[in-house]
């Protein structure tokens, strides 16, 4: 059976096996000391990566089903998270929701309603600009998708911290054109 290399392409990054090197992206996280590189990349190189990624979440945006774009992209948000070793940051929080809640005010400057009734939680990052670390963000360039990978993020983390499962889902975005990010978090 022949397959052509687009089919194979899209099918690798469908399936969640991209290989555009989504474990080269974290590099950008110079406020977060790390033991060893997950890899080390020249400088100069960031910028290539950078594009090279914006041009890819740009495509698939425009390519492809946006239901099938957020599922890859949720669940590369994997590599982040261990990048930033999250669960290390995370587990003075675990069971605890309301004092990770202080912590994201307090050291993260988030702004969080939070109603326990109904189990939902609005978190809005409070910043005028798209924190992602993964690509730069460029007005011309629709990479709105990679906001799909902030939505996993969100979810595995304050999963983490609950205890429960959480679906996140991104309601206002940076990239998207809003004033700023915000998430609406659904604890089951």
């Amino acid at each position: 059976m022949s397959i052509s290399r687009k089919s194979f392409l899209k099918t690798a990054c469908l399936s969640g096996v991209c290989l555009c090197g989504f474990s080269a992206i974290a590099l950008s996280t110079k406020n977060i000391e790390r033991s060893k590189p997950l890899l080390s990349v020249p400088e100069d190189n960031q910028v290539l990566i950078q594009d090279w990624v914006s041009m890819l979440i740009s495509n698939l945006n425009s390519g492809l089903d946006q239901e099938a774009v957020r599922k890859v992209l949720r669940k590369s948000a994997i590599v982040h998270y261990n990048n930033l070793k999250m669960d290390d940051v995370l587990s003075g929080y675990i069971g605890h929701l309301d004092k990770f809640i202080g912590f994201l005010q307090e050291k993260w400057n988030w702004e969080i309603d939070y109603n326990k009734s109904n189990k939902t939680l609005i978190a809005n990052e409070n910043k005028n600009y798209c924190v992602c670390p993964i690509i730069k963000h460029k007005k011309e360039q629709d990479t709105s998708a990679i906001c799909y990978c902030s939505e996993g993020f969100t979810e595995k983390m304050f999963s983490t911290v609950a205890g429960v499962a959480a679906t996140a889902t991104v309601i206002s975005s940076v990239r998207r054109g809003d004033e700023r990010c915000k998430y609406k978090i659904v604890f089951a």
